[in-house]
């Protein structure tokens, strides 16, 4: 069980044309360095940076079962650091990004390719349903899984969005978590579907 969070920023191509190169890397990577503070902090693990969209998972490279609950916890983390960026540059007349995120969580085939600049990646079809929650969500908005809302909604106050239709997957249940609920899971909660229902 491993949950996969992806972020993308909407509308960074108009932004980033505004900037020079040296200010798009400087603001990319200060928003980076946050998320990995972050997810760090949540017993997740950086996968890789794609241009604007970031990836990270909970429970690998060392398994665990609390990943549902740290990696929604990173989620909303990361929306409430972007949220007040978007605050402070708002208030400067700046122009802002604004993030997308997608929570999903199931399993994936995990490993080390290649031989220059070999990178730890994951494959799966519970990925691809990853960033299609990325996709189908909204910017300011944390979009998770019907399956990751089965072992976090105890935890947290979500809102039905219904089935949505995303590319080549097929009608998804989705929900958007608004906020912590009720106290999260200690690190020794044992957090299976069984238990979470």
């Amino acid at each position: 069980m491993v949950s996969v969070l992806f972020t993308d920023f909407k509308g960074f191509a108009t932004i980033a044309e505004k900037l020079t190169p040296e200010e798009l890397v400087e603001e990319l990577n200060k928003c980076f360095l946050q998320f990995d503070h972050i997810i760090d902090k949540l017993y997740s693990e950086k996968i890789k940076t794609i241009g604007d969209a970031y990836m990270c998972a909970g429970a690998i490279p060392v398994a665990n079962t609390t990943n549902p609950v740290d990696v929604v916890k990173a989620g909303l983390e990361i929306k409430a650091y972007i949220d007040r960026v978007k605050t402070e540059r708002e208030a400067m007349g700046l122009d802002y990004w604004e993030l997308r995120i997608g929570i999903h969580t199931g399993k994936v085939i995990a490993g080390v390719v290649g031989k220059n600049k070999f990178a730890y990646d994951l494959w799966g079809d519970d990925l691809t349903t990853a960033r299609r929650l990325e996709s189908s969500g909204e910017p300011g908005k944390v979009n998770i899984s019907g399956d990751t809302w089965e072992l976090v909604k105890d935890h947290f106050n979500c809102v039905y969005r219904g089935k949505i239709k995303a590319k080549n997957k097929g009608d998804i249940d989705m929900y958007f978590v608004e906020s912590r609920g009720r106290m999260l899971a200690s690190r020794g909660f044992s957090l299976t579907k069984e238990n979470a229902n």
